[in-house]
């Protein structure tokens, strides 16, 4: 087996490096966006793959890795919402994954400490590609982001793919030996569902891939949700969030009854 392979890449607002043309699979750009009326700004992280190759969502499902975001080298930054347009489910290796397979911008919900002030980024992205082979790949973000900026269709059309957010559904959670199971129950979506993905606000919890199933013209997703200590555990309601993926359209919903 190929050991993982570890690449950095730096990315900057003026000049965006384009990995393929020193034979690496991904590349990518710092979109500095537009500001908004309320004073966030609306940025963006362009990726672009090489062919053949996928990166992956946030939940990303059996064999994938995650984004991960680390913003703390940057100055005057209080927050940052990163926004997913929509994913594709894929194969890999026999397993299902969620994610891409060709070029993503994640648009940057970006709050200043300071609005009257400039935002520095300086920040960690870790992503995984993948084809034949894995690879953890870092992108390291470097610039300063306008005080004003113009609206970036990209970004616009990324915002525009994200999951709508809308509907309710209702948990029946059970003590498991090593953990809990959790039923989410909604309304059958008028769309052909191809995945149903629940989330929590702690990334330490492993959560299986669900199982669907339907009754009494509900949808059905049954998961088994693992914590570090393998132990039963309390799970808070709000904090579980289901996102029903279909072939063009996808729709979320965050708390359970």
């Amino acid at each position: 087996m190929l050991k993982p392979l570890f690449i950095a890449l730096t990315l900057a607002l003026a000049a965006p490096l384009h990995a393929e043309t020193g034979g690496l699979p991904v590349s990518g750009e710092l979109l500095p966006g537009w500001r908004e009326a309320d004073g966030r700004q609306v940025a963006g992280l362009s990726i672009r793959l090489a062919p053949g190759w996928k990166t992956y969502w946030r939940a990303p499902g059996e064999g994938g890795i995650p984004p991960r975001f680390n913003w703390s080298g940057s100055s005057n930054l209080a927050s940052v919402d990163v926004r997913y347009p929509m994913p594709k489910i894929m194969e890999q290796f026999g397993i299902q994954v969620i994610g891409y397979d060709r070029d993503v911008v994640f648009p940057l919900i970006i709050t200043a400490r300071d609005r009257a002030k400039p935002v520095t980024i300086r920040a960690e992205v870790e992503i995984g590609v993948c084809q034949e082979v894995c690879i953890p790949t870092t992108l390291q973000l470097r610039g300063k982001l306008p005080e004003k900026g113009t609206y970036d269709a990209a970004i616009g059309t990324s915002l525009d793919l994200q999951p709508v957010r809308s509907g309710s559904f209702s948990c029946e959670i059970e003590p498991i030996a090593d953990g809990l199971r959790l039923s989410a129950i909604t309304p059958q979506p008028q769309m052909s569902v191809l995945a149903a993905v629940i989330e929590t606000r702690n990334r330490d919890i492993w959560i299986s891939p669900s199982t669907l199933s339907r009754a009494a013209g509900n949808l059905v997703a049954t998961v088994e949700m693992v914590p570090p200590s393998a132990q039963p555990f309390s799970l808070a309601r709000d904090e579980v969030r289901l996102t029903v993926i279909g072939k063009d359209a996808a729709v979320e919903m965050q708390g359970c009854r």
